[in-house]
């Protein structure tokens, strides 16, 4: 399962935010707009904010 911009987004995530989050943890912001990233590892980071997307998509992005 990944996540993707579309859900920043529904979860009124700052994408400016996103990005600094992203870079912090070594990941690339480019890779994750053209193809997501995997779910399991926004996961693992136990960030609060994270875990806001993380159980928007696990729960069928309904909200």
């Amino acid at each position: 399962m990944k996540i993707y911009m579309s859900d920043l987004r529904k979860t009124q995530m700052c994408a400016r935010g996103s990005r600094a989050f992203f870079l912090s943890k070594g990941w690339d912001w480019k890779d994750f707009l053209e193809n997501g990233i995997d779910l399991e590892i926004v996961e693992q980071t136990n960030d609060a904010m994270a875990q806001q997307v993380v159980e928007y998509v696990k729960n069928g992005r309904e909200q």
